[in-house]
């Protein structure tokens, strides 16, 4: 036997990436119910015997047909196998394909007394040669029927001539005791799909109690916050979109270039937060289709001719700055400049070196705006000059029309500045932040900021002047002085219910999935902002506690599914129509993904004298799932059981009785149902009050 590459997969992690779909004009690969030729694997429920089957190696196992199946009438039962490679196999040549992210399944079960308790089983794909993968494993006991489950990407270099499934016992070179491990089993149900760009988060990136990261089934970067009509915008660049996780959940490092939608989640309360999608904004699919990128977001609203108007501005990369518009927080979003707003050509804009990105938007109480931009640290030359007055960020008026530039840009000289340009006035004074370099190459003035923080200037007017003499200190240092993982940053101040906050981003869910490093995908966080006497800021520490809640959640409304506190495994992805808490872009999320054991949680909601009833509106895709309802804790006794019994594929409303549930709690809500399953999507949640005799 050959040599063998053993990386049998040690749990799922995956991620939603709504925001691909929606740029792309797609909707997430939906449950096997609804599409039947998904699977690539042919008879994998063996319902038509061996059909598409033969031993691997050839001759070296017996397949029979049975009736003793985990589903159906069919099943495949190997024996007299010669090692433990011996199983059956399927051909997928020309089915797979380098690069791309495939999830397999099969169940499996064996009964003979003479072996051992329990046995480990694995689906394994072989290349040819001595190229072997294992995509999924598990760990059965004797007469129980177990599921292999896994997710694995085709190595891009990865030749798939020749592609093989299998499902075997674990690999060992001299297989003795032989009934230790060339038992007969039992296999059933193998599945082989293509994994979309759709994928959640199996494990627990946020621990209930916790308020940072705000959200843990996606990431969001570059945070700028936008109070409205009594609630909070975040504006985020979509990391989620170029995150690609192995077999292990390991992506390769974030590089940014594919990203061109924003995500956008919001909250009236800071801690409960709405996912409302992703904006299409770059690229051939975007609204803005002469950018390919759109990072670092930031927003305003104006009153223009009586009418009001959103103007959202974004990043195209490094080298320029646009703005589409929308009709409120959440669009719809159109292009009505028709080209970038910032480029090189722009009056005072470049200095030939520096970037022209990273947009702050102001709007000051007599109505004239203002755009702050730029970045990119010293020039390399190493002298101390550009190193830490390296002057790359700029300030410029917007037009009454706010996608018009006014005059010419002016420099700010922040020390040591790197991005991440954003302004907000307090108490007739002007605050601007920025993040410091850490990627310099000449010696840094030990006066000033520290590398890698969020430092701040202070001026009388919002164009400045910004010099070294308006430095006032440090608001945040480096996130990986708190997270154990560094990077840069971004952030922006807002004012909400009397106080402000900070946002600002790091890699505390990307660390989590992948044991402690990350690989530059970030995710939002907020602090509460104070200020002395004079009016500077006291620097934030960053944690995982977050801010407390302003108030308590209304349960005695329609709440869109997608509002979470916390969860675990359920994901997000896009369907057609508005309603509710309607989308950013063209699709509204619902809540997707969800497998027996996931579950969602709500914050401090505010039941007062009693709750009558729970409802859901939900799409079931299985037969016998369940939502379970539990209180301030997801592994607390069920006080209410939503029983998921409407017809599979319709949206519908299932609902219980809920009694006795008096004031504030946090609500669990709890899935249950078939194993290797999705179970249900969920659109919404409604509480009833009790009917008065």
């Amino acid at each position: 036997m050959e040599q063998r590459s053993q990386g049998a997969i040690r749990r799922r992690v995956a991620i939603v990436a709504t925001g691909v779909m929606l740029a792309a004009g797609l909707v997430a690969t939906p449950a096997p119910a609804q599409v039947a030729d998904a699977n690539l694997v042919v008879n994998g429920g063996f319902e038509d015997g061996l059909a598409g089957w033969f031993s691997n190696p050839a001759g070296s196992a017996t397949l029979s047909p049975t009736t003793d199946a985990y589903t159906g009438a069919g099943a495949v039962l190997v024996t007299d196998r010669t090692n433990t490679s011996s199983g059956p196999m399927q051909d997928l040549s020309g089915k797979v394909r380098a690069g791309r992210i495939y999830s397999v399944t099969a169940r499996v079960k064996y009964e003979d007394p003479t072996s051992p308790a329990t046995k480990a089983f694995v689906v394994t794909m072989h290349y040819g040669g001595s190229s072997y993968t294992n995509l999924g494993s598990v760990t059965v006991p004797r007469g129980q029927w177990g599921l292999i489950r896994g997710t694995f990407a085709v190595p891009m270099a990865q030749d798939v001539t020749t592609a093989r499934i299998f499902v075997e016992t674990q690999w060992t070179a001299t297989p003795t005791p032989p009934e230790a491990h060339l038992m007969d089993f039992n296999v059933d149900d193998v599945t082989l799909e293509e994994y979309t760009r759709s994928r959640t988060f199996e494990v627990l990136g946020k621990i209930p109690g916790e308020g940072n990261p705000l959200i843990s089934h996606k990431f969001g970067a570059d945070a700028n916050a936008f109070v409205h009509g009594g609630r909070v915008y975040l504006y985020m660049t979509n990391d989620t979109q170029v995150y690609y996780p192995d077999a292990d959940g390991i992506s390769p490092t974030n590089t940014y270039g594919g990203i061109n939608t924003i995500t956008v989640i919001s909250s009236s309360d800071l801690v409960n937060w709405v996912d409302h999608g992703e904006i299409p904004v770059a690229g051939p699919d975007g609204i803005a289709r002469y950018a390919n990128q759109s990072w670092a977001p930031a927003i305003a609203r104006k009153v223009i001719d009586g009418r009001e108007r959103f103007f959202l501005y974004f990043a195209n990369n490094g080298g320029s700055t646009g703005v589409i518009v929308g009709d409120s927080p959440l669009g719809p979003w159109r292009d009505e400049r028709g080209s970038l707003l910032i480029t090189s050509a722009t009056p005072g804009a470049s200095n030939g070196r520096n970037w022209l990105f990273d947009p702050g938007v102001l709007i000051d109480n007599d109505g004239q705006s203002y755009l702050y931009f730029g970045g990119g640290g010293d020039d390399r030359s190493g002298s101390y000059e550009n190193t830490n007055h390296p002057k790359s960020t700029r300030v410029i008026r917007l037009g009454d029309d706010m996608i018009s530039t006014v005059g010419s840009a002016e420099v700010i000289d922040a020390p040591l500045v790197f991005e991440a340009s954003h302004v907000f006035k307090r108490g007739g004074r002007y605050y601007y932040s920025y993040s410091t370099n850490f990627g310099f190459s000449g010696p840094v003035d030990p006066n000033g900021p520290p590398t890698g923080a969020i430092a701040y200037l202070m001026a009388d007017d919002p164009m400045g002047p910004w010099t070294p003499d308006t430095y006032a200190g440090v608001i945040f240092r480096n996130p990986g002085v708190y997270f154990g993982v560094g990077g840069n940053n971004h952030q922006s101040v807002f004012k909400f219910q009397g106080e402000y906050y900070l946002t600002y981003h790091a890699q505390s869910l990307n660390a989590r999935a992948t044991g402690g490093t990350g690989q530059g995908f970030r995710s939002p966080h907020i602090a509460k902002l104070a200020f002395n006497e004079d009016g500077t800021i006291q620097e934030v520490i960053g944690t995982y506690d977050g801010v407390d809640n302003v108030r308590n959640l209304n349960p005695y409304r329609v709440i869109e599914a997608e509002t979470a506190g916390g969860q675990r495994g359920d994901g997000r992805r896009g369907i057609p129509g508005a309603g509710g808490e309607r989308a950013a872009g063209p699709r509204r999320p619902v809540v997707h993904d969800v497998d027996s054991g996931d579950w969602t949680s709500l914050a401090s909601v505010d039941f007062r004298r009693g709750a009558g009833g729970v409802t859901a509106t939900v799409l079931p895709l299985v037969e016998g799932a369940e939502i379970q309802v539990r209180l301030d804790d997801r592994a607390a006794p069920v006080v209410a059981t939503i029983p998921v019994d409407a017809p599979l594929g319709q949206w519908t409303q299932v609902s219980a009785a809920l009694d006795g549930v008096t004031g504030v709690h946090d609500v669990y809500f709890t899935y249950a149902g078939p194993d290797g399953a999705d179970l249900f999507e969920i659109d919404s949640w409604s509480f009833t009050k009790p009917t008065r005799s």
